[in-house]
């Protein structure tokens, strides 16, 4: 490999939630007893370097010592133009499509403001990321969750049938689409998404289609934009992508959507204006400019690799040494959404006693009950494997025993 994704980094002190956060937060309880290190497997970043290419980039600009005011490069829509031709198929995306936002769910929220008003209802899938959940109800919006369910074998799929009757008794015209699914793992098929939006069509429906996770896909899947199935989807869907998931840049801040429709596009500029404070850092500019590049490329697919095997071995010792989880293989995304529901029947005890005895030896996971999945917990992958496969043993010799 041309990258290092082998190296345990050290992220004490280094503004690192994952670590820093542990036993700071509700979600990460407690530190780890005495003779073990805490295993970060809980936040949705990654414990990889980034690529080169965006520390040089952003060096590069941070030797001029000027930072004032400053509009968005045309680098900075090339970048984006030829990231989604290359990885996604888009033809004849231009500047005018693309606008920014701080995050995904500021601009989910800008969308949802101009697509209805305060106390309807919005359709969402569960289980759900729960900054879905925590937006829609801080701003005042209804959530109806139509659940996903597993098929004979396991893959998470869509309840059209459920999904149908809702729209049409609850009366909705607005929904949130993961694509791919967060925290599932799902990467959908073609004919999947035609189906959605035909039932969106019929029921005059406006999308807000989050695809943050679509540069991390499995092999042998492939991700569809939800606005290229139809011209329904081009004409009323509001896409939301960024760099953060893809190459680890959370902390920079930085989205963006795309839309074709230029009345939704005028009043998307207009909603996400309104709090004076949708606008682009200078460092994180360039940093995305880096990214979107033929390195980045490159390292994205020597990412894909590592992160393939971590899923297999991951799955596979599940399947051997812990046959009470059940688990879909992730097709994207780098997080595992494990239902623990057989094991803590058998053992009578509750998902909150399984997760303490995970963080007591070091093992720091997600409680799926904030996803609705009232049995699950959820996994981050993106480690080097060791930690994945030292996080496993300690699964095996101190929690399910």
């Amino acid at each position: 490999m041309l990258f290092n994704f082998t190296d345990i980094i050290d992220r004490h002190g280094k503004d690192a939630t994952a670590i820093d956060g542990i036993g700071k937060m509700p979600a990460a309880p407690a530190a780890p007893k005495e003779g073990f290190d805490a295993i970060p497997m809980w936040v949705a970043d990654m414990n990889f370097a980034v690529p080169p290419c965006i520390q040089r980039a952003m060096t590069d600009r941070i030797m001029h010592p000027c930072f004032g005011y400053f509009q968005p490069s045309e680098a900075y829509y090339d970048g984006i133009i030829e990231w989604q031709k290359t990885q996604n198929a888009v033809e004849g995306l231009k500047p005018e499509n693309i606008s920014y936002e701080n995050g995904v769910l500021g601009g989910l929220l800008s969308a949802l403001n101009i697509f209805c008003s305060r106390g309807d209802k919005v359709l969402v899938h569960s289980p759900t990321y729960i900054g879905f959940t925590k937006s829609l109800i801080n701003n005042g919006y209804t959530i109806v969750s139509s659940p996903l369910y597993r098929d004979e074998e396991g893959i998470w799929r869509i309840d059209f049938s459920d999904m149908e009757k809702k729209l049409r008794e609850e009366k909705i015209h607005a929904s949130i689409f993961c694509s791919p699914h967060n925290p599932s793992g799902r990467v959908w098929e073609k004919w999947e998404l035609e189906k959605l939006m035909a039932l969106y069509e019929k029921y005059d429906v406006q999308v807000v289609s989050d695809e943050i996770w679509s540069d991390i896909i499995m092999p042998g899947y492939r991700h569809i934009p939800t606005q290229s199935v139809s011209d329904y989807a081009k004409m009323h869907t509001i896409a939301l992508y960024a760099p953060s998931k893809t190459f680890n840049l959370a902390g920079l801040v930085g989205a963006y959507h795309i839309g074709y429709n230029k009345t939704l596009q005028d009043r998307m500029e207009k909603e996400s204006s309104l709090s004076h404070y949708n606008t682009m850092n200078v460092l994180s500019m360039h940093a995305l400019v880096g990214a979107y590049s033929e390195e980045g490329r490159a390292w994205l697919k020597e990412l894909l690799a590592v992160l393939s095997e971590n899923r297999d071995y991951a799955c596979d010792f599940m399947e051997k040494n812990l046959p009470d989880l059940s688990v879909m293989k992730a097709q994207g995304t780098y997080m595992l959404f494990i239902d623990c529901g057989k094991y803590l029947e058998k053992k009578n005890i509750s998902l909150e006693d399984l997760e303490k005895r995970m963080w007591d030896c070091g093992v720091g996971v997600q409680d799926g009950k904030m996803f609705h999945g009232q049995t699950h917990i959820r996994m981050n992958l993106a480690l080097p494997k060791s930690r994945v496969e030292e996080a496993f043993r300690r699964l095996k010799e101190y929690v399910f025993v």
